[in-house]
């Protein structure tokens, strides 16, 4: 029995999130369009994908002033908000869109700081490492325009029935 022939609803729409909510089919080269409450504060909507892959991203990202902290750089608490965000978005990197759907959850995240996030654009690299039965690794990488590596994470989603 699916979740709509339980209770009438998908999960997503009983959250509020409707199967044709304008942020599930973004523009040509972007991760999500407008309308996502996660990715309207991250400014996502403007992000480039680079390139996609089954279960890999490289994004082109913004950094939004109202994210900056006092010294001008990503304020450390929004880190794994974006770390999260793309970890979801990479479990399905590839797929065909409108393919079967699970809801996911973050079960675990580590996320290490190496160096500050300044620029108004950088890049991030993320890529499921380890899949067995609903349950997944996910490396997430931020990186400057020079390729220095500015923040590493990994996070463990779990895919419900």
């Amino acid at each position: 029995m699916s979740a709509r022939e339980k209770g009438g609803q998908t999960p997503a729409e009983s959250a509020g999130f409707p199967a044709d909510a304008p942020w599930r089919d973004p523009e040509p080269g972007r991760l999500i369009g407008r309308g996502h409450p996660i990715g309207d504060l991250l400014d996502a909507h403007e992000w480039r994908v680079l390139e996609e892959r089954n279960g890999y991203l490289l994004l082109d990202c913004a950094l939004p002033a109202k994210l900056r902290n006092f010294r001008g750089s990503l304020f450390g608490g929004f880190t794994p908000v974006y770390v999260d965000l793309v970890a979801l978005h990479t479990f399905r990197a590839g797929r065909a869109r409108g393919s079967p759907r699970h809801p996911l959850v973050t079960v675990n995240m580590r996320t290490d700081y190496f160096e500050p996030v300044v620029s108004d654009r950088f890049r991030i690299e993320s890529e499921v490492v380890h899949r067995r039965g609903r349950t997944c690794l996910v490396q997430t990488r931020f990186f400057d325009e020079h390729g220095t590596l500015l923040v590493f994470a990994l996070t463990t989603l779990r895919e419900l029935a």
